[in-house]
């Protein structure tokens, strides 16, 4: 019988709220060694992941977007409201200002080769894995399916 997320996710992880102070989330981060926390509202719902490349940007900072002028006119050869995210990133102060909204997820019936193909397809590393109320109740990273796939 085929492995489930269930079986190999990290139950219960550790969640921030939006309003958390980015250097407390730094902290979580870092002390645990973590690349990742879900963000979840006061009904424990998620709103989004806080990951080390949101957190890039602060370090980073951000580049304008590129421009030519064109008589008296200024046209932007990226969009401008790209720019204004990225910008909100690197001055963001708390989670909800720097999270990556609308995260990818997955439920804990599926397996784990669904989960490793959809990682791949999303080109992400980590999944927030939800119950059917929308609650998180454990975070799938590769890390895991690399952990399986060597037991298996």
């Amino acid at each position: 019988m085929p492995k489930t997320v269930a079986d190999i996710m990290t139950h219960n992880p550790i969640v921030v709220r939006p309003e958390t102070p980015l250097k407390e989330a730094v902290q979580i981060i870092a002390e645990r060694h973590i690349s990742g926390l879900p963000v979840v509202d006061d009904a424990g719902k998620l709103v989004g992941i806080i990951s080390e490349t949101d957190l890039m940007w602060q370090e980073t900072g951000v580049t304008p977007p590129a421009y030519i002028m064109f008589l008296d006119s200024v046209i932007y050869l990226q969009n401008p409201a790209t720019y204004e995210r990225d910008l909100h990133k690197v001055l963001g102060q708390t989670v909800g200002e720097v999270m990556s909204k609308k995260p990818i997820t997955i439920s804990p019936d599926k397996t784990v080769k669904e989960a490793a193909q959809l990682m791949h397809d999303r080109n992400v590393h980590r999944l927030p894995v939800l119950d059917s109320a929308g609650q998180v109740i454990g975070i799938l990273t590769r890390g895991d399916i690399i952990r399986a796939m060597a037991a298996s």
